[in-house]
């Protein structure tokens, strides 16, 4: 009868344990998640504000390309 109470505690106890440790285990895991997932949007976030200036870069270099053009010709007209 004893030996059958011992097994019944020991059984109680590994099950209790064994819950409580992949209750941690999976909380551990959802907490990394969202970390990841917080970096990830921060990534995606440079991503598109980094297209935004090569944008304007390609922008600003036709700009400065008509200017030369405009430069030389009136300098070819002075000249």
């Amino acid at each position: 009868m004893e030996s059958i109470i011992v097994a019944a505690l020991a059984l109680t106890g590994t099950l209790a344990g064994t819950y409580f440790a992949n209750r941690k285990g999976t909380a551990l895991i959802a907490y990394r998640m969202e970390e990841l997932e917080k970096r990830v949007q921060a990534h995606n976030h440079l991503v598109e504000r980094m297209y935004l200036v090569e944008e304007r870069t390609e922008l600003q270099e036709e700009k400065l390309k008509v200017a030369d053009r405009r430069i030389r010709d009136l300098e070819k007209a002075a000249g």
